[in-house]
């Protein structure tokens, strides 16, 4: 009753103050907001249709989303199981990827946390990589110049020549 009365919104603390029987008081939030199952499931189930790993940018996004409408579903008394969540990444990968998609579906996750620890760590190479690429492109890179102001050669003091240690 405690546990309840503390985490209910204050407006409904003052609509069941008097209640003083903890099953009750269960049965009367639960025959208040029952209907709402009937509003989240279609919401739900549309947006579990609508799910694309390629729609989202990294893959946390994709993560975030996909559990808070799993958390939706199960509310609304939905079953969604590792296969389940494991088959909706594999098919929504972006078309460009289909090599990646067949790589990660033949690796044999049977954990979809196993699946997106793999894709962040994926990510975050590629990432590397294309911060790596951008520092400096690729390909041949051009000679140095050479020319008398850049040149270690240049001596202190004597003019030109090598100086003792160097």
């Amino acid at each position: 009753l405690i546990f309840l009365r503390r985490h209910i919104d204050d407006g409904l603390k003052y609509e069941y103050l008097t209640v003083e029987n903890p099953f009750e008081l269960w049965q009367n939030l639960n025959d208040r907001f029952e209907h709402l199952k009937a509003v989240v499931l279609p919401n739900a189930l549309n947006d579990w249709s609508q799910l694309r790993f390629q729609d989202f940018k990294t893959v946390s996004e994709y993560n975030f989303m996909l559990f808070k409408i799993v958390s939706q579903l199960k509310m609304c008394g939905e079953v969604i199981t590792e296969d389940m969540l494991l088959e909706k990444t594999y098919r929504t990968f972006h078309a460009s990827n289909m090599l990646l998609h067949q790589q990660y579906r033949l690796h044999g996750f049977k954990k979809y946390r196993k699946l997106i620890g793999s894709l962040l760590i994926a990510e975050q190479n590629n990432e590397l990589l294309l911060q790596n690429h951008e520092s400096r492109l690729t390909g041949p890179a051009p000679l140095p110049e050479v020319n008398a102001t850049s040149s270690y050669f240049v001596g202190r003091g004597r003019g030109c020549g090598r100086e003792r240690g160097r």
